[in-house]
């Protein structure tokens, strides 16, 4: 029997966020991923730093890869330090790498990752979204829809 997933993932520590990721394109779904990192990653990660701003991920080989993300090498590291940005295996379920596939090969869909963050258990995760790509004039209509809800918000909280 399937775990019914929670409604948010729980992020203790998010160590780098893709902001512009919500405003660029329209999120579909989200998935947690795990990821393959090294030693030095992880500790890297753990000062808090890291990039995600122009990253993306494919599906290659029925194997999910996080590409252009930036982990700067580790200060302390010796000759075994990693490369900053190497290619990274994220770590999903076949049956939702399948998902994927299917959804970015057939519906022209992009995986963007919205955060890096540790969970409650120390680990490293990613949030991964499936999304469509917004034309300029989409963002704008996007923004003025928002921009609405927020005045409707105000002007609730005033006279209600």
């Amino acid at each position: 029997m399937v775990r019914p997933r929670p409604a948010t993932f729980d992020k203790k520590k998010i160590v780098a966020e893709n902001r512009r990721a919500r405003y660029d394109y329209a999120i579909e779904d989200t998935y947690e991923a795990g990821i393959a990192l090294t030693g030095t990653e992880v500790k890297s990660l753990r000062f808090g730093e890291g990039s995600i701003a122009e990253s993306y991920a494919e599906v290659k080989d029925e194997q999910v890869w996080l590409i252009n993300a930036n982990i700067p090498e580790f200060s302390h590291g010796n000759r075994f330090n990693h490369e900053p940005k190497r290619p990274r295996k994220l770590l999903l379920h076949e049956r939702e790498i399948n998902k994927l596939f299917g959804l970015v090969a057939r519906q022209g869909m992009t995986l963007v990752p919205l955060s890096i963050y540790f969970n409650s258990r120390g680990r490293a995760k990613v949030e991964l979204a499936v999304a469509r790509g917004r034309k300029s004039h989409d963002k704008r209509e996007h923004e003025k829809a928002k921009d609405w809800k927020k005045e409707q918000g105000r002007l609730l909280r005033q006279h209600g």
